[in-house]
């Protein structure tokens, strides 16, 4: 991963950062079936790919994923008409066994595979949510996520992979977090199922060994999890609980396993509740983004904020100091500071120069910039920026534009703040986004 912003952009909470509510059993209301049709495709989707592949193997990962969506899609159709059913997740577990196996049935070349899965799936199907634990790692998603970063596939194909099949996300959301053409997802994404067709791995017995070789890749899907539950690349969404909630999940369980209990992990997880602790305060009532500044911090989370710190100091222990620390420290700052202005900058500025050594990006430069903003004013973070050469993948890319026309509007460069202010506002992937940026050109109007 090439990084992405952090809390200083456009002065507003965009860093990296899942509590949803269950629906109540046998509410037959149309409308709530149609709302939680969302809810339930990145709830259960990656799950539900994850228990039916361990029953049939990695190798019918394409056709697991087509009955997977023909059950999401049939309960669209049913649950809006007919209400919710009792069990929503058994619902689904059941449409999906039962268009897999016919799937099975339908190519001869798999019947050997139907056979022996088949007792197992109609037994699973009576308990859809009691998924088997075994003794390496204690949840189907979380196991299939160590399949699919297999170092046999190439690293961003493995990422697309992972996030695709078990994340859910979209071909343009998987474009925008990892710096891809969607055309460029496509390919990746085929390679890497081809490679799970031709070398399947045992899902349900890698060794220990490749389990730790993994971890830095499931470390980066669950960290991508977040991110786009944390500031959505959905037009209609800014901010996804469940997303979020889901990689604090999978992270937590990953920290209390053997093969995951590693001070990365911790950091991670402390960043992951750092980030969490603040999703309420960063909408208003209307959905818009809210500047950090402009934040209720009376609104955040202070008992994830406590567990942020506790993950953070159990990340401290023995020498390992990784990019996740870096941004752990980074969010704990920000978490824990008075108000907007008694931040501490300097620190934040001098924990991103330690994270652009551990992990260069120029977007951890350009944090960094910000920082250097707020703490030395708008004429030094632009000389840092103006110092930096754009790869050929960052350029056009509407947070770097945002934050040129940001301080460019604080140093009293009108001109040039609206110039790179109306570049950011024509690629920002999200309405709330767009008007941010409509704000902040609407203040640059009354000057």
């Amino acid at each position: 991963m090439r990084g992405n912003p952090g809390d200083g952009v456009l002065l507003t909470d965009t860093s990296n950062p899942f509590g949803s509510s269950e629906p109540s059993r046998g509410s037959q209301d149309p409308v709530a079936a149609s709302g939680l049709i969302e809810q339930f495709f990145r709830r259960e989707y990656g799950r539900l790919v994850a228990i039916l592949t361990r029953k049939v193997g990695a190798r019918h990962v394409d056709l697991v994923e087509d009955a997977v969506q023909t059950a999401l899609m049939t309960a669209l159709t049913s649950w809006v008409a007919k209400g919710l059913p009792e069990d929503p997740g058994a619902w689904l577990y059941r449409v999906a066994h039962n268009h897999l196996i016919g799937a099975l049935r339908n190519n001869a070349g798999r019947l050997r595979i139907l056979e022996a899965a088949a007792n197992e799936l109609t037994v699973a199907a009576d308990h859809p949510a009691s998924p088997r634990f075994d003794d390496e790692v204690s949840d189907d998603l979380l196991r299939m996520l160590f399949v699919c970063c297999d170092e046999a596939i190439p690293r961003d194909s493995r990422l697309v992979l992972a996030l695709k099949t078990l994340c859910g996300f979209s071909t343009a959301e998987i474009a925008l977090r990892l710096f891809l053409s969607e055309a460029n997802v496509l390919k990746r994404l085929g390679r890497a199922r081809e490679h799970l067709r031709e070398v399947p791995p045992d899902f349900n017995s890698l060794p220990l060994q490749a389990l730790q070789s993994r971890l830095a890749s499931v470390h980066v899907v669950l960290y991508l999890l977040f991110n786009e539950g944390y500031l959505s690349a959905q037009s209609d969404r800014t901010v996804r609980r469940e997303m979020c909630d889901e990689a604090i999940r999978l992270t937590t369980l990953l920290a209390v396993h053997a093969v995951g209990a590693t001070p990365e992990t911790f950091a991670l997880l402390a960043l992951m509740h750092f980030h969490g602790a603040r999703l309420t305060a960063r909408l208003d009532g209307t959905g818009s983004l809210l500047l950090l500044k402009e934040q209720d911090r009376s609104l955040w989370d202070q008992d994830q904020m406590r567990l942020g710190a506790e993950w953070l100091q159990k990340a401290a222990s023995g020498e390992t100091f990784t990019r996740f620390h870096a941004e752990a420290g980074i969010a704990a700052e920000h978490a824990f500071a008075p108000s907007f202005a008694q931040t501490r900058w300097k620190e934040i500025a001098d924990l991103y120069a330690i994270l652009d050594r551990i992990a260069a990006s120029p977007l951890n430069a350009m944090n960094r910039a910000v920082a250097i903003a707020e703490w030395q004013g708008p004429e030094a973070g632009l000389a840092l920026l103006k110092a930096i050469e754009r790869p050929p993948w960052l350029l056009g890319y509407y947070l770097w534009d945002a934050v040129l026309g940001e301080l460019h509007r604080r140093a009293g460069h009108n001109e040039e703040a609206r110039r790179y202010m109306e570049r950011a506002l024509a690629s920002a992937p999200t309405g709330a986004e767009r008007e941010l940026l409509r704000r902040r050109l609407a203040s640059l109007e009354s000057l």
